[in-house]
């Protein structure tokens, strides 16, 4: 149930015999020679494909997070923490005041990690409310997955190339790059860290069998969908 298919009475209607729903976080940065917006699609898809089961509504993904190291790669928008923690603080007063009353954040940017104890707030502030942040690529089951079909996977290399996120008639390299000194990265501003990662890939293989991403975009679907339905008390 994708709010952007559905009407305000029917949102209603919903709520009167559950008070679960999804947002999902996605940013729109650099990811090498795959779309901008990868992480945006695939919060959105996975948030989708997880609750089209059971008939929970999916909000529109926040597309724009935190993301002020690749700056210097052109069409990367970044947001500052106070604003970005305060636009996902306004979504979920927004939600609560609908009656939502559970929300499962489908997060899939790692920059957007500092949301998660607004979200602990929130509950604290707001009777009844609840809120689980999930970052479904690193999840355990995720995570054991890309684990196990190559762990020399990061950021922009093959663990985010799915056919939803690639771009048509963009060839890729065919090699295995090899991993950026992430030590380096940690005290360096927007410039530096395109000087030392190029292309954008921080290291990996560019590219899986398609068959290896179905596999593992399968155990991120359950793994959310599990999160979703399971015990929330």
């Amino acid at each position: 149930m994708k709010i952007a298919d559905s009407n305000w009475f029917e949102v209603e209607a919903y709520l009167k015999g559950d008070d679960r729903c999804v947002l999902p976080l996605g940013s729109t940065e650099q990811h090498a020679y795959l779309s901008l917006s990868v992480d945006s699609i695939l919060a959105e898809r996975m948030a989708a494909e997880a609750a089209e089961p059971l008939g929970v509504p999916v909000f529109p993904v926040l597309a724009y997070g935190l993301t002020p190291y690749f700056n210097a790669y052109p069409g990367t928008v970044t947001l500052r923490t106070v604003t970005y923690m305060n636009v996902v603080r306004d979504i979920l007063d927004s939600l609560y005041r609908s009656g939502f009353r559970r929300v499962l954040i489908v997060n899939g940017h790692g920059g957007n990690s500092p949301v998660q104890p607004v979200t602990m707030e929130w509950m604290d502030e707001r009777e009844g409310a609840r809120a689980r942040f999930h970052n479904w690529w690193n999840a355990p089951g995720a995570w054991a997955k890309v684990q196990e079909i190559d762990p020399k996977a990061s950021h922009a290399s093959w663990m985010e190339n799915f056919p939803w996120t690639r771009l048509p008639g963009r060839p890729l390299p065919n090699h295995q790059k090899p991993m950026a000194d992430f030590d380096r990265l940690k005290d360096r501003s927007a410039e530096a860290v395109r000087e030392l990662v190029g292309d954008g890939n921080y290291g990996g293989y560019y590219q899986r069998d398609d068959a290896e991403m179905e596999a593992l975009w399968k155990v991120g679907v359950e793994e959310t969908r599990a999160l979703l339905e399971g015990d929330w008390r």
